[in-house]
């Protein structure tokens, strides 16, 4: 079974910069599409960021384009989420999912993804 744990989540005002981190376990880490997720109170999960399993493929939303930076490092089982010019707006829980179909190119659907992480806390003060 595979395990994600996020981490890296706080407190941050506006125009700061958060790292986040997801470390996978239980699994062939280096084989699985990686993605973010997000979901604000009251509203439905989204798309956040991201990555093939070879890290040469990423894909991102207009509303975090040029803003967030999703990477990886298969020989540490991990991805990060890089969160720079940060807005209110990305207040939310933040998700890391792994799917374990081997992809040329992410799926962006909530479905396509397999295993969930715990999700952590992205609070962003204006």
């Amino acid at each position: 079974q595979v395990q994600l744990v996020e981490s890296g989540g706080g407190l941050v005002q506006a125009g700061g910069s958060l790292r986040l981190s997801c470390a996978a376990s239980g699994g062939t880490f280096s084989r699985y599409t990686m993605g973010w997720f997000r979901q604000a109170p009251e509203k439905e999960r989204e798309f956040v960021a991201a990555i093939s399993w070879s890290g040469d493929v990423t894909y991102y939303p207009n509303s975090v384009k040029g803003r967030f930076t999703i990477s990886r490092d298969n020989a540490k089982n991990t991805v990060y989420l890089q969160m720079d010019s940060l807005t209110p707006e990305d207040t939310a829980v933040y998700y890391c999912a792994a799917d374990r179909t081997i992809r040329d190119y992410p799926s962006l659907r909530r479905e396509g993804y397999d295993y969930w992480g715990q999700g952590t806390q992205v609070t962003v003060s204006s």
